[in-house]
């Protein structure tokens, strides 16, 4: 196996990140510190910042991140506020406190040393991965986790808070997989990309769909609307079985991925949040982040 960043064979002592497919030798690394952090970030060579553990019974969060973005190429590594958003996203999570490990799962060699340099972990996944979905069962299957949290790598502003209201239902031990939904707004109710959730009266989902559910009939119907946030929670044996099941009808229908879990049982309890978050999914989007990153930053 050889570097990923400069081709280089493996030598005893030059790999400092190996995976499946890719593996980063410690030059590259050392080297990417002073091109990718300001001199007054970096940590000092062959260290790392220091940082929190939560007791190992917490969930692990796990951030998948590809470089190859369709819409956006790169934008793990776009910067917003002077820091690149993979760094934003795990800033998040730690300042959720709510895990007891956080690794960023990729493919991509750049992104790989880019994390690195800022001390976080970093686990190399398959270039096959079709989804994050896959790429978060891909580390689940070699841990000894027992649930975990796909965090967006592209939602910059994602808010601790909420990270660490989905983490918690897993308190639960009924709960097999979970994600977050908010009110919906009157004026999201027509619009596609906003993605409309139903739930039970004991908060598992009943239904995702891009149109406006439920139907009101008249003026007495009225009922509690709410949107999906995209952030997932699974036990380690619910995650590994939904990667391995193939997209299902309503799945390809709607283009929603939750869909299948649904189609095949599995139950999605939905925790209702205060916060919004806004996904990077263009630069368009990241001036958009940038706006609201300077009117308020996120806190712990």
């Amino acid at each position: 196996m050889h570097c990923g960043f400069c081709g280089e064979e493996e030598a005893p002592g030059r790999l400092l990140v190996r995976g499946p497919k890719a593996a980063i030798c410690g030059e590259c690394a050392e080297r990417a510190r002073a091109i990718l952090l300001p001199p007054e970030v970096a940590p000092a060579a062959g260290g790392e910042r220091p940082r929190a553990r939560a007791p190992p019974s917490r969930p692990v969060a796990v951030i998948p991140a590809r470089y190859a973005s369709t819409r956006f190429p790169g934008k793990p590594l776009a910067r917003l506020g002077g820091k690149t958003m993979i760094e934003h996203v795990v800033d998040r999570c730690r300042e959720s406190g709510a895990f007891s490990d956080i690794l960023v799962a990729t493919d991509d060699a750049r992104i790989a040393l880019a994390v690195r340099g800022f001390g976080a972990e970093v686990v190399m996944t398959s270039e096959s991965c079709v989804s994050g979905t896959d790429r978060v069962a891909e580390v689940a299957a070699e841990s000894a986790g027992k649930v975990f949290i796909n965090v967006q790598g592209d939602e910059p502003l994602v808010h601790p808070e909420a990270l660490a209201q989905l983490a918690s239902v897993f308190e639960d031990p009924a709960v097999p997989m979970a994600t977050l939904v908010r009110p919906l707004q009157d004026d999201e109710r027509d619009n596609p990309h906003v993605v409309k959730a139903v739930l039970a009266k004991s908060g598992d989902a009943l239904y995702f769909s891009r149109a406006d559910l439920p139907f009101e009939r008249g003026p007495q119907a009225r009922v509690l609307r709410y949107a999906h946030v995209g952030l997932y929670g699974y036990r380690r044996e619910t995650l590994v079985k939904l990667a391995s099941l193939a997209p299902t009808p309503l799945e390809r229908s709607e283009s929603l991925e939750q869909l299948r879990a649904l189609e095949h049982g599995i139950r999605i309890r939905c925790v209702i949040s205060s916060h919004r978050s806004l996904g990077v999914d263009t630069p368009e989007d990241l001036v958009r982040a940038e706006a609201e990153w300077s009117r308020r930053p996120p806190s712990p």
